[in-house]
């Protein structure tokens, strides 16, 4: 059957391929990367990675001018209200005084671990038995484990997060077809399964790419995380050996691959299906949008400092840089909205040909929504869900906010607009549970328009407009950052009041996001998993080096439009 891959004991069949990694899928072979032979790399420039110093926090400048020297004359700034991002792991760990519920927390995080021939990697999406149809949810998503590994990094448990790593690297090395449509070689699975057969005594994985998804879209955002997390591991343990292994160095220029290769595109963000990414199903995400954007750069920032400088990583590198570049650029120019943009798009001309037009994607006035006039603050601002030819969506969307943060996408002057903007839109933005997804919700006509009737988002409920426990880490962490812990503080308050008594649920619907969703999964693992990684981070800043990225020095911010937008 074209499209579903297994692997039996480490030995892919029905087209699989083996990438070499040694086995990985034997009992113990998962840890052979440990002995990786460092010495081969000593003619290559080495990061630095001691306490005082942040080893990811190298300038493109300084990357694209030199790409052979060290980091030994980088000295990291730090600036008051942000936290220093140079810690390893806290050794204090659990030292807070807990919460009743952070226990059971961690006893159904630890309920929904999945294991491979003895040994744990990853998570299910859901453990509710209570639940007739178990759909997908008994599978380990790439997305959803990511608030998962944070909180056993944190907790000082990272073999985990190693397993998990390396499975996915060996998956994404495997054929992937949709009907008879191969899929790009550097593309990492949505999830997978691992069933086991106790007569044979086998395990067995299956691997979906897409191929199973709702729309047959295929995840975006698993290449990214994946890269994003293969950092927050390095940064957790301090260990550069597996992030250094050729199996893990080729992994990310597969996925940089795809991305950052050339087409027809004229603007540096990349083009994108709707469903591609957390919010997996039709909701007029399709074309640039956010989350993806900001997961975009914060995997190229964190790819920069992974690649080794070999012939190889220093054409990627160099692309890198070049890209990052010009994103940040278009990203802080014409995503970002704020009272007097908003004010100045409203005044907006049409029609305009020539280089120096100032409506450049010639966006009709009329078409901005009656409700963002209303929801804008004088003072606050928020990275938009899109930006194309005529079309500007102006709906918030938390997650690509939060990541722009966390990733320094977002300059510190932007940061605290956002951050400005939660706390004058609280009742609308947080309300009785933490975080809208996106906000608003779309109804009446525009949603059957837009998500073609979809009787799971409805107004107000799942994807549109529902809120979602899991976005709290995302949201505690751009708290810490901004130099805000007392939002966090008040945001991890109000999911103490509902989260266990509900049963820790996948999400909540309403206005306010009081009611637990209509068809909401009970025991959600990232819902779990995202409020002890909120709580950790919260008693221990410095956990926040492993999921954060500081603002590039020597990349001149954009703090306004240039002249040519001036109305």
């Amino acid at each position: 059957m074209d499209g579903v891959k297994v692997i039996v004991d480490g030995r892919g069949i029905d087209g699989a391929k083996d990438i070499g990694l040694k086995n990985i899928s034997s009992h113990c072979a998962l840890f052979e990367m440990d002995d990786y032979d460092l010495s081969k790399l000593l003619d290559k420039p080495r990061l630095n990675i001691e306490r005082q110093r942040s080893f990811d926090e190298r300038s493109l400048s300084e990357l694209s001018i030199g790409l052979s020297r060290g980091l030994d004359n980088y000295e990291s700034a730090y600036s008051p209200g942000r936290s220093v991002l140079d810690t390893p792991a806290s050794s204090a760990r659990n030292s807070f005084e807990p919460h009743p519920m952070v226990a059971d927390a961690w006893e159904a995080l630890r309920r929904s671990l999945v294991y491979f021939r003895g040994q744990p990697v990853g998570t299910i999406a859901a453990y509710d038995h209570a639940s007739e149809e178990v759909l997908n949810y008994d599978q380990v998503f790439v997305r959803d484990f990511v608030p998962s590994a944070l909180a056993f990094l944190m907790n000082g448990e990272p073999d985990i997060v190693k397993n998990f790593l390396l499975k996915t690297l060996q998956l994404q090395g495997w054929e992937k077809k949709v009907d008879r449509f191969k899929l790009g070689e550097g593309a990492m699975p949505a999830s997978f399964k691992v069933l086991h057969d106790p007569n044979r005594k086998t395990d067995t994985i299956i691997a979906d790419f897409g191929e199973s998804a709702i729309g047959r879209v295929a995840p975006v955002d698993s290449g990214f995380w994946w890269i994003i997390l293969l950092r927050a591991y390095t940064k957790s343990t301090g260990d550069l050996s597996l992030a250094e292994t050729p199996e893990c160095q080729k992994g990310m220029r597969l996925i940089l691959s795809l991305c950052l290769s050339e087409g027809f595109d004229t603007f540096p963000t990349l083009l994108c299906a709707d469903g591609c990414s957390m919010i997996d199903r039709r909701m007029g995400i399709y074309g640039y949008p956010i989350e993806i954007q900001a997961l975009f750069f914060m995997s190229l920032r964190s790819a920069l400092v992974l690649l080794k400088h070999d012939a190889e990583g220093k054409e990627f590198i160099e692309r890198i840089v070049k890209r990052l570049h010009a994103l940040s650029y278009h990203m802080r120019s014409y995503f970002w909205l704020d009272f007097q943009q908003l004010n100045d798009i409203y005044r907006y001309k049409t029609e305009e040909y020539s280089h120096t037009a100032v409506n450049k994607f010639n966006v009709i006035p009329d078409s901005i929504p009656e409700w963002v006039f209303d929801f804008m603050p004088t003072r606050g601002g928020y990275f938009i869900g899109n930006v194309s030819p005529a079309r500007m969506d102006f709906r918030w969307f938390a997650l690509g906010n939060c990541i722009a943060i966390l990733s320094s996408l977002a300059t510190p002057e932007q940061s605290s607009a956002i951050m400005d903007l939660l706390e004058a839109r609280w009742e609308e933005l947080v309300g009785e549970m933490p975080l809208k997804i996106c906000y608003p919700a779309i109804e009446s006509h525009e949603w059957r328009i837009v998500t073609g009737c979809d009787p799971k988002n409805t107004r107000w409920s799942y994807h549109n407009g529902g809120s979602w426990p899991v976005l709290l880490w995302l949201v505690t962490a751009a708290c810490i950052k901004t130099g805000r812990p007392q939002i966090a503080r008040r945001a991890i308050d109000l999911a103490e009041s509902r989260l266990l008594k509900d049963g820790w649920p996948e999400y909540y619907d309403g206005k306010s996001g009081r009611y637990t969703g209509k068809q909401a999964r009970k025991y959600q693992t990232w819902s779990i998993a995202g409020y002890l990684v909120a709580k950790m981070m919260l008693e221990d800043p410095s956990h926040l080096g492993m999921i954060s990225l500081e603002e590039d020095k020597q990349m001149k911010p954009v703090l306004k439009r240039s002249s040519s937008w001036t109305c």
